[in-house]
C-alpha cells in the first residue's frame, strides 16, 4: 500500500506545473505559428504573473476567513480547469482576432492564462493538502513535481525542438549598369530548423493526458488520506476511552514514553519538537524566496543566451540534464536528508555561483568565455547541472522542515515561492524584452575574436 501511495503521489506532483513547462519548452514551434513571434515569451510572462491572483486569494482567505474555502474543493476544481484548457488548447491554439489593429492569438494566449492560474494556485494548494499523509510521502510528491518538468523536456527532445542544421546558400541577383548585364552571387550560410518528429496539437495533448492522470491520482489519495483520517480518530476515542480505566498501567502493545503514557506516533511526535525561532523562520522563508526567483525567474529567462553561443548540443544537454537534476535532487534528499540551516545556506550559496556563472556567461552572449571548446560546452552544462540539482535540493528541504511544523507554514511557504519566482521574472523582463541587454547568437554565423 505504501509503494502504491508513493506512485499516486509522484503523479500528482506531476500536475503542479506539466502545463507551463511544457508550453516554455514548447515555444520554439509554436512562435513560428503564432504571430507574436519571439515577442510571445513576454507575454507568457505577464500573464503568469496576473495568474498570481489565485494564489493571493487562497492566501487572503486562509489568513482572513479560515476554513471558509474547502482545499479539497479548490484543487478539485483546478485540475479539472487544468484538462479542459489543455483539451480546449489542443484545438484552438491557433486561433487570432485582430485587436487594434493587430493581429493576436487570442485562443493561446486566454487559454495560457487559464493553465497559468492552475500551475500558481496548485502552489498554494498541493502542497498543504499533502500535509494529511506522512511525511515520507512529501519528497515524493517534489520527485513528481520535478517530474512536471522533466518530461516534457524529454517529449520536446523526442519531438526534435530546436534542432537546426547548417547549409551553405547561394543568392544570384541580375546586376544591370547601363548596355552592360551581370549576375552576381552571394555566399553564405544559413540556418534552418528540421521539422518536428510530431506536432504541437500532438504535444498539448499528451499534457492533457498527465493532467487527467493527476486528477485520478488525487482522487485515491482523497480516498486513502480519508481512511487513515478515520482510523486515527478512532485510535483516539479508544485512547481517550481507556483513559478512564480503573489501571494505570499502559497497554503493552503501544510505545510508551518515560512517563508512563501512551504515544502511539512516537516519530511524528518528536518530529514536531522541532521549535524554530522568528530569525530561523525569517532565514527559511528568505531562502524560500530566493532560490525560487533564481530558479523559476531570474536564470530560465536567459538559459538561452548562456547555452546556445555554445552550440545546440550544449543547449539541449543543458536543458534535458538540468530538467533531471530536478528529481535526482528529490531523491537524494529522500534517502540523504539535512535538516541543518547550515548545510542548506551552504548548499544555497553554492548554487547560487554555479547560476551566477551562467549568467556571466548570458551577460558575454554571443561571445562567451571558452566558446568553440569542448571545455566551454562541459562547464556550461555541469554548470547548469549542478544549479539546478542543489537549489533543488535546498527546496525539497525546506519543504519537509515546514511540513513538520504546521499546515499553514506550508501554505506561506507556497505564497512565498510564488512571490520569489514573481520578482525575479518581473526584474528580468524588462532586461531580456526592453533594454535588449543580452544578445543573441546565430549558431551557424558567429564573428567572435578567436
Amino acid at each position: 500500500m505504501a509503494l502504491v501511495l508513493h506512485l499516486l503521489a509522484c503523479i500528482f506532483g506531476t500536475g503542479a506545473w506539466v502545463a507551463i513547462n511544457g508550453l516554455w519548452v514548447e515555444l520554439p514551434l509554436i512562435v513560428n505559428e503564432l504571430p507574436e513571434g519571439w515577442y510571445l515569451p513576454s507575454y507568457l510572462t505577464i500573464l503568469i504573473q496576473m495568474a498570481n491572483i489565485g494564489p493571493l486569494f487562497v492566501t487572503i482567505m486562509h489568513k482572513w476567513k479560515p476554513g471558509k474555502l474547502k482545499e479539497l474543493w479548490v484543487i478539485y476544481f483546478i485540475i479539472s480547469l487544468g484538462i479542459v484548457a489543455l483539451f480546449l488548447m489542443g484545438f484552438f491554439w491557433k486561433e487570432t482576432t485582430w485587436i487594434g489593429g493587430q493581429l493576436h492569438s487570442t485562443g493561446f494566449l486566454i487559454l495560457t492564462f487559464f493553465l497559468s492560474l492552475v500551475d500558481c494556485t496548485s502552489s498554494v494548494t498541493f502542497l498543504p493538502f499533502m500535509m494529511q499523509l506522512q511525511p515520507k510521502y512529501i519528497t515524493t510528491y517534489f520527485i513528481g513535481e520535478g517530474l512536471s518538468g522533466l518530461i516534457p523536456g524529454l517529449l520536446s527532445l523526442i519531438q526534435g525542438v530546436g534542432m537546426i542544421k547548417c547549409i551553405n546558400t547561394t543568392h544570384t541577383e541580375n546586376v544591370t549598369e547601363g548596355w552592360f548585364n551581370a549576375s552576381a552571387a552571394d555566399h553564405y550560410i544559413e540556418t534552418q530548423y528540421l521539422p518536428a518528429n510530431f506536432s504541437v496539437q500532438v504535444f498539448i495533448f499528451l499534457l492533457f493526458i498527465m493532467m487527467v492522470f493527476c486528477l485520478v491520482a488525487f482522487f485515491f489519495i482523497n480516498k486513502v488520506s480519508r481512511k487513515e483520517n478515520s482510523k486515527k480518530a478512532l485510535l483516539q476515542s479508544t485512547n481517550t476511552l481507556n483513559s478512564y480505566s480503573t489501571t494505570d498501567i499502559p497497554c503493552a502493545t503501544e510505545p510508551s514514553t518515560s512517563d508512563g503514557t501512551s504515544n502511539v506516533n512516537s516519530p511524528e511526535s518528536e518530529e514536531n519538537k522541532v521549535v524554530y525561532s522568528y530569525s530561523h523562520y525569517a532565514l527559511i522563508y528568505f531562502l524560500t524566496g530566493w532560490v525560487n526567483a533564481l530558479t523559476n525567474g531570474v536564470l530560465p529567462s536567459i538559459q538561452t543566451y548562456s547555452c546556445m553561443p555554445y552550440g545546440n548540443l550544449a543547449y539541449h544537454l543543458a536543458a534535458a540534464l538540468g530538467s533531471m537534476a530536478n528529481p535526482l535532487a528529490c531523491l537524494i534528499a529522500m534517502f540523504l536528508p539535512s535538516r541543518s540551516l547550515i548545510i542548506l545556506v551552504f548548499l544555497s550559496v553554492l548554487g547560487t555561483g554555479f547560476g551566477a556563472y551562467n549568467m556571466m556567461t548570458a551577460v558575454m552572449s554571443p561571445c562567451p568565455i571558452l566558446q568553440n571548446t569542448n571545455w566551454g560546452v562541459a562547464l556550461i552544462v555541469i554548470s547548469w547541472v549542478l544549479f539546478i540539482g542543489m537549489l533543488s535540493y535546498v527546496k525539497v528541504m525546506i519543504g519537509v522542515i515546514l511540513r513538520s511544523q504546521s499546515h499553514s507554514a506550508l501554505l506561506w511557504c507556497g505564497a512565498v515561492v510564488q512571490l520569489g519566482s514573481m520578482i525575479g521574472a518581473l526584474v528580468m523582463f524588462p532586461m531580456v524584452n526592453v533594454y535588449g541587454f543580452f544578445k543573441s547568437a546565430d549558431l551557424c554565423n558567429t564573428n567572435c575574436p578567436s
